[in-house]
């Protein structure tokens, strides 16, 4: 399918405050996607010219190839130019005394495959896994909750336990409008990002009951990622953080039975299976939405869930587990990087059957996805990997100054207007069942 690209009619600008004044880079073509062959120019402005030197420190996917400094006799100048004739995500970091910045482009992203080999048998694991989560009866236990004040009286909120397969059930917060007819509403489902005790990671009702009131409303899931309790203090998490789920990415990494994703994928399916029994499902639209870990959750439900009709990922993790087999950097949570100890092999028998790279080609959802450009933790080259092997309509928004975080400062409402606005009016438009790849499920 043809990718498409969002066209930025402002050049890109990062602007940073050093001694009272600023600088920025920008680059000179604003989607941040060139060609084989295209020249890509970063040129630097400020308001006065720098008295120090510039150190300019230059990546290919991830590895650091050189190095060198500059020393400015103008306010603006360029800091790097080159063509490449081959598929490659570049990252400029900038030092100007104290201050770094940082931008950074993708060339010929096509060209980005999966570092690992696709197992003959992953379809038929994950198959199995599916049966012996559907032999076990469903059990479900619901508690009413208060919802926020504006929504009082037109929507309805629960705290849902479900049961599942592994070593905890499904906890999430479910929302929806509520005199919704049968058969009226699109699924939304939430996934959060990597952690235990942040504010991130916790299903929050405020903004489950937000999603419900999304386009025309909808059948709204808050999951959290672990199957913790919901609504506990901080002690709660904080104990989870440092005992039971500490570094939980990298627990049984040499066991794809017990390793620790195969309980959060298994959580998953649960929840859809929960909530396309919701007799107001239009039994048509659902829409996974996720950033960082949860955008890993949310093409784990597209690939492994064909009634999944669509899906966001903002920087998404758990992308190209074998981008160093590549010689690439992984997608996080770098296992392969993160156990030196562990033998190559021992790892090789359990990754790929969790790795988005691989999965993401089994299906055939819609899917929006921004990725940061000079993002070390989801590197452009694992998400490439993925989105390639995809066989649904696709959105790709590269952000040029993006890192792993949402950009802060003076950038903000850059991206606020030319990202942030388009996801969400991507997600609207799609509950209100304006997009045209919704497809029915029976």
């Amino acid at each position: 399918m043809k990718k498409i690209f969002a066209t930025l009619v402002l050049g890109l600008t990062v602007l940073l405050p050093i001694n009272a004044q600023t600088y920025h880079l920008d680059i000179n073509k604003a989607s941040g996607v060139y060609e084989k062959g295209e020249k890509a120019v970063v040129r630097y402005h400020a308001e006065t010219v720098p008295t120090d030197s510039v150190t300019v420190v230059v990546s290919y996917n991830n590895t650091i190839r050189k190095t060198f400094s500059l020393l400015p006799s103008s306010k603006d100048f360029t800091v790097f130019e080159e063509a490449l004739d081959s598929t490659c995500a570049v990252s400029l970091e900038l030092k100007v005394g104290e201050a770094t910045e940082g931008i950074g482009y993708v060339v010929a992203p096509e060209g980005f495959k999966a570092g690992y080999e696709e197992p003959a048998d992953l379809m038929a694991y994950w198959d199995n896994q599916k049966r012996l989560l559907k032999s076990l009866p469903m059990q479900v236990k619901t508690i009413p909750l208060e919802v926020p004040q504006p929504f009082e009286g037109r929507y309805v909120c629960s705290d849902v336990e479900i049961n599942c397969l592994g070593p905890a059930p499904v906890r999430a917060y479910m929302a929806k409008p509520l005199k919704a007819k049968k058969r009226s509403l699109p699924i939304i489902i939430l996934c959060r990002a990597a952690g235990v005790s942040g504010d991130w990671c916790r299903c929050q009702v405020g903004e489950c009951v937000g999603n419900a009131a999304l386009g025309n409303g909808a059948l709204s899931l808050d999951l959290n990622a672990h199957g913790m309790l919901n609504g506990q203090t901080d002690d709660y998490y904080k104990m989870l953080e440092n005992g039971l789920l500490h570094d939980y990415y990298d627990h049984n990494a040499a066991d794809r039975e017990t390793y620790y994703f195969r309980g959060m994928y298994l959580r998953l399916l649960r929840a859809i299976d929960y909530m396309t029994q919701q007799p107001e499902w239009d039994g048509k639209r659902i829409l996974v939405i996720g950033e960082s870990q949860g955008g890993g959750q949310a093409v784990a439900a597209a690939s492994l869930d064909n009634r999944v009709s669509a899906v966001v990922l903002n920087v998404p993790a758990m992308q190209d587990l074998g981008g160093a087999r590549a010689g690439r950097r992984s997608g996080w949570p770098h296992p392969i990087e993160n156990h030196p100890n562990l033998e190559a092999e021992m790892l090789d028998g359990t990754l790929p059957y969790f790795d988005g790279a691989l999965l993401l080609r089994h299906s055939k959802a819609e899917i929006y996805c921004e990725i940061g450009l000079i993002d070390t933790t989801c590197p452009p080259s694992a998400v490439w990997s993925s989105l390639n092997g995809a066989k649904g309509k696709k959105t790709v928004n590269c952000v040029p100054f993006r890192t792993h975080a949402w950009p802060s400062g003076s950038i903000r409402p850059f991206w606020d207007e030319h990202y942030l606005r388009p996801r969400m009016e991507f997600i609207s438009n799609y509950l209100k069942g304006s997009s045209k790849n919704a497809h029915s499920h029976h």
